[in-house]
């Protein structure tokens, strides 16, 4: 549920409802046409980034691309040398 309300995804969703009521009554142009394929860009952007945010707090990996994926990388190297330090422990 808190995926559901990320600022991105309900900025992108306001901004699709007051989109909706200024082109419901004018005429179809290249300016309307342009800003419903910006629209849609932004959206898919939104929903891609709530994707990761979940993937990321149930452990799944996320793309290469993600912005979470750096955070991710440094977190499964702190892990492996947690482990590594404790393996070595075990062995003293």
């Amino acid at each position: 549920m808190r995926y559901l309300f990320s600022t991105g995804l309900f900025g992108a969703v306001t901004t699709g409802i007051s989109l909706l009521r200024g082109t419901r009554e004018a005429p179809v142009t290249w300016r309307a046409v342009l800003a419903w394929v910006s629209w849609g860009v932004t959206f898919a952007l939104a929903v891609g980034a709530a994707i990761d945010m979940r993937r990321d707090h149930h452990g799944e990996p996320v793309a290469i691309d993600s912005p979470l994926a750096a955070k991710q990388s440094k977190r499964a190297k702190k892990q492996l040398k947690a482990i590594e330090k404790a393996a070595k422990a075990t062995k003293r």
